[in-house]
């Protein structure tokens, strides 16, 4: 073999060597490649599931802050303060159909009106502090419900309007101590906003039969 040949054969063999090691130094740089776009990927995901995770301890968090935010006062006052209502629009609803007068019937119709409006915000306060409120009367207001619920006529009329006084006076009352004096701005609002109709509610069974002196029964009916 001359030397021209053996000089060629050296450059062919250089030539492959050089190809081979740049198919290998690609080759390496593909899989490093993939394998950070791989923990990359994997890095993403995992700061996604962390920030869900984060973001629902955070809510549920926040709904256990506001409910433990309210005062055991507030608390109290928003409790009686629906059950009070479902018993009156309950009770209204009643009137409407068992009452015999016309003052009666509509003061009932009122109820129904008013207090459904006042416990669906009242409902919607108290989910706004992760606080629950009773769907159901309790024993003491289901009986003054099951007593009337077997009266008709003026026997009804009597008893409901009776009732109906004793009631708003303690309504009236109470939001009005806690129109100033709760805890929580935003219960302060709710029971400033709702005690100008309580005090109309008062003001209109003061004139029902059995609470006015004007009416047949006199006043033997006033508590």
């Amino acid at each position: 073999m001359t030397n021209e040949q053996l000089i060629r054969s050296a450059h062919i063999w250089c030539l492959a060597i050089v190809l081979a090691c740049g198919v290998l130094a690609f080759a390496g740089s593909s899989a490093e490649s993939n394998s950070q776009n791989a923990n990359s990927s994997q890095t993403q995901n995992n700061n996604s599931n962390r920030s869900n995770r984060n973001s629902n301890t955070g809510s549920a968090t926040g709904e256990r802050a506001g409910a433990a935010a309210l005062s055991a006062d507030d608390k109290k006052f928003m409790m009686e303060a629906a059950t009070g209502g479902m018993m009156e629009g309950e009770l209204g609803r009643m009137a409407t159909q068992q009452g015999s007068s016309a003052a009666v019937k509509q003061f009932g119709q009122r109820m129904v009106d008013d207090h459904s409006k006042a416990n669906e915000e009242l409902t919607q306060l108290a989910s706004t502090k992760g606080a629950t409120l009773p769907t159901e009367l309790d024993a003491k207001h289901r009986n003054e419900v099951t007593k009337l619920s077997k009266m008709t006529g003026a026997d009804f009329d009597r008893a409901y309007s009776k009732l109906m006084l004793s009631d708003h006076t303690q309504d009236v009352a109470e939001f009005e101590k806690q129109s100033t004096k709760a805890s929580d701005t935003d219960v302060k609002a709710f029971a400033a906003k709702t005690l100008p109709t309580l005090q109309e509610h008062l003001q209109m069974a003061k004139g029902l039969s059995g609470n006015s002196g004007g009416t047949k029964s006199g006043n033997s009916n006033r508590p």
